[in-house]
């Protein structure tokens, strides 16, 4: 049993475990919680959702139906391996299940087949729902696979339980079906198997080209800001050790090199863009600061000003 994570620590453990994110708005507050607690956790469960089609899938599982509201989950996982966060608190994923399954999940035994329906399971587990038809012709890819395999290790690694906290929908509740097309088994196999080592982020290698350094590639949808975040460097010395410069953009399949940690602990920023100094409002800052909102580099909540930043 443990507390749920917070939603700045859940995200940083999916990341920490080479997790490709998406954090849709609103989800750290998108829940059932009028209905009933969540928490405490005893493990982590798996579903399919009948569905296609990452959009409309990861819109089904964010607001519901008719006769089931939502969130359905608290992430979907789609074909590619990304990870849409859209609900953090109670969901409405696992509904009643078998007590004594819980009872074997919280001890880390073996389970029971379920026959019964008397306990709340949305009070108990993380629910991550797979885009996947489940009609056991729906091919499941290798990157989808391996991102339910690096989410089960994070939150069983957050929580230092073993792979015996992730369960499917069809172990916990009577009549279910799903995840179908691979078993719990193999999938608890590779994730106790990942747990054996350290959090790997599946992105980085070590090549004599540069001089031993290590290497990112870049994947859709990635900023110089959340690789930075990732790996534990500044957003300017990213750009720096790649000559990289305004407006700073990135391309899929572009391998970074990532620099090591700077001699006393210091660096030198980046100049300003052409035009632009510190306390000026002419021109204008608002062009830089709405491309450093589309690049992720600042809150989209921050106002537009004139001034770039205080005189100096």
């Amino acid at each position: 049993m443990a507390t749920p994570l917070n939603p700045d620590r859940l995200v940083a453990a999916l990341r920490a475990e080479g997790v490709r994110v998406v954090e849709r708005s609103g989800w750290r507050t998108h829940n059932r919680n009028h209905k009933g607690p969540w928490g405490p956790v005893r493990g982590v469960m798996i579903h399919h959702t009948v569905t296609s089609g990452t959009s409309n899938t990861v819109s089904i599982c964010e607001r519901g139906y008719e006769g089931l509201p939502g969130p359905l989950c608290h992430g979907v996982i789609a074909k590619d391996g990304t990870v849409h966060l859209v609900g953090h608190g109670r969901a409405n994923h696992a509904g009643r299940g078998d007590g004594d399954v819980l009872r074997a999940v919280t001890a880390e035994r073996p389970l029971p087949s379920p026959n019964q329906a008397d306990t709340d399971g949305n009070t108990s587990f993380y629910g991550f729902e797979c885009e996947n038809l489940g009609d056991g012709h729906d091919p499941w890819p290798a990157a989808q696979l391996e991102a339910i395999e690096r989410v089960s290790a994070a939150l069983c690694r957050a929580h230092g339980w073993g792979s015996a906290s992730v369960i499917g929908h069809k172990e916990w509740q009577p009549g279910k079906v799903d995840p179908k097309g691979f078993t719990m088994g193999w999938l608890r196999g590779r994730v106790a198997a990942r747990l054996k080592s350290k959090p790997s982020d599946g992105n980085s290698d070590t090549g004599s080209k540069d001089g031993g350094a290590a290497t990112y590639a870049v994947k859709s949808g990635d900023t110089l800001s959340s690789i930075g975040k990732k790996l534990g460097v500044s957003w300017e010395r990213l750009a720096q050790a790649n000559k990289i410069t305004a407006p700073y953009v990135i391309k899929a399949g572009q391998k970074l090199t990532i620099p090591g940690k700077p001699a006393g602990g210091t660096y030198t920023p980046p100049p300003f863009p052409n035009g632009f100094a510190p306390g000026r409002s002419s021109p204008s800052a608002k062009g830089l600061q709405q491309a450093l909102k589309d690049t992720g580099w600042l809150d989209r909540s921050v106002p537009l000003s004139d001034n770039y930043g205080p005189q100096t």
